[in-house]
């Protein structure tokens, strides 16, 4: 099977739904961010730091053609990847595309208790970090929205939410056969 990219933005679950999703399908899980930083032996803070964003996007964009060939893989992307040379509709193009969105208010509850783990919010306020998280998600989500299944991953357990993503991709999947 082609590649089934989860985007959405950072906190969303990508990465938890994504190990989840990877087990129940046999498939292998991959991480973006963690694959370029192997890539090229750098953090991605670190990368940003030397390269620049806009360095980094490409380099992320040319991350996603080289995982397109892969098959029987979930990739979770990064918050932005959907975001930047025309990735969203490269990933529709090669692969299925599962946005997980969750609202700002779970955002922040879930980007507050980890913020260490995460450079672009690290050193925001509670108040500040839902100023920004309603700012970026405003710009990010018509990206997001192109995604071939729309799923809200606020609402249930991982599992549950995994469960109901594998019976969407059976069906979409025999609805293209």
């Amino acid at each position: 099977m082609n590649p089934i990219f989860l985007v959405g933005y950072m906190g969303s679950g990508k990465s938890t739904i994504g190990r989840l999703l990877a087990a129940n399908l046999h498939f292998q899980f991959i991480d973006l961010d963690a694959w370029i930083e192997n890539r090229f032996h750098k953090t991605i803070r670190e990368l940003f730091a030397e390269y620049g964003e806009t360095k980094f996007r490409e380099m992320e964009h040319k991350g996603l053609e080289e995982l397109s060939a892969f098959r029987d893989v979930v990739v979770a992307t990064g918050g932005g990847a959907a975001c930047y040379h025309q990735n969203m509709e490269w990933m529709n193009a090669h692969g299925v595309t599962i946005y997980l969105a969750a609202s700002v208010e779970i955002l922040v509850g879930r980007l507050s208790a980890a913020k260490a783990k995460r450079p672009l919010v690290s050193d925001k306020s509670d108040a500040d970090l839902e100023s920004f998280i309603t700012e970026s998600l405003h710009r990010r989500e018509p990206f997001y929205r192109q995604a071939h299944l729309v799923v809200d991953s606020t609402s249930d357990a991982a599992e549950v939410l995994t469960a109901r993503i594998v019976e969407e991709i059976n069906r979409v999947s025999k609805d293209t056969d």
